[in-house]
């Protein structure tokens, strides 16, 4: 059974969306622009404060960095595997199936808008963790806050990158849906090691969402998804 904090979370996606379709039809093309590059910095800096977090602590009284290793390795290899896999045009192909059947086919903004969205919400611990939580104990509060912050999110995106942003609730809702299903399967592996990786490598793709926000598509992001399962194998073994 679907878990209540997926479809809060999901609710949550769909009604920023909707709040930013209405506000942002009242905005002029260069407001759309700068509130483009505005989202753009803050996902930047979402992705860069979790890489630290999980890159540097204190040792000693001094500021030591690490994991270097398992990040180079975890994103070479998971690049290859993703490239191999082409999940890029896999997530554009579903994303040009959409607008067709909603209507959207003159929206050249669609298919860009539902694929940097559902990146930026989909990854992260925050999305497992609470998926189990709720899968097992039916705490469904992370993914509720998580909701909250995905709505602002995704408002503002829909701002500048119009309807497209709002259809990222179906991924969230299919992978968070799946993750509360198989709670029972999956939490023996994620273990604190396992999370604290996969957060890091999830900060990391986060920020190039960004740095393509920013400066154009630069990085094909979602053929990068699996170094986050690699992340939570090199964390096991």
């Amino acid at each position: 059974m679907i878990g209540l904090g997926t479809i809060i979370n999901s609710v949550g996606i769909v009604l920023g969306g909707v709040t930013g379709l209405l506000f942002g039809r009242f905005l002029k093309e260069r407001f759309q622009d700068t509130l483009n590059m505005a989202c753009g910095i803050s996902v930047l800096f979402i992705g860069i404060a979790g890489a630290m977090e999980g890159m540097l602590h204190i040792e000693d009284g001094a500021l030591s960095g690490g994991q270097a290793l398992m990040v180079v390795i975890c994103l070479a290899v998971g690049a290859l595997i993703g490239e191999a896999i082409d999940i890029e045009s896999r997530f554009e192909t579903f994303g040009e199936w959409l607008k067709r059947k909603t209507g959207n086919a003159k929206d050249k903004n669609f298919v860009d808008g539902f694929v940097t969205a559902s990146l930026t919400v989909s990854i992260g611990a925050m999305a497992i963790v609470g998926a189990i939580q709720d899968g097992i104990s039916h705490d469904w509060s992370i993914l509720a806050t998580k909701g909250i912050l995905d709505f602002v999110i995704i408002l503002v995106m829909t701002c500048s990158l119009g309807k497209g942003c709002m259809f990222s609730a179906i991924p969230v809702f299919v992978f968070e849906g799946a993750m509360t299903l198989l709670a029972a399967l999956i939490r023996p592996f994620m273990t604190e090691a396992a999370l604290a990786n996969l957060s890091l490598i999830g900060s990391i793709l986060i920020f190039c969402v960004g740095l393509n926000l920013v400066w154009g598509k630069k990085v094909r992001v979602a053929n990068l998804l699996p170094s986050i399962l690699l992340a939570v194998i090199w964390a096991l073994v």
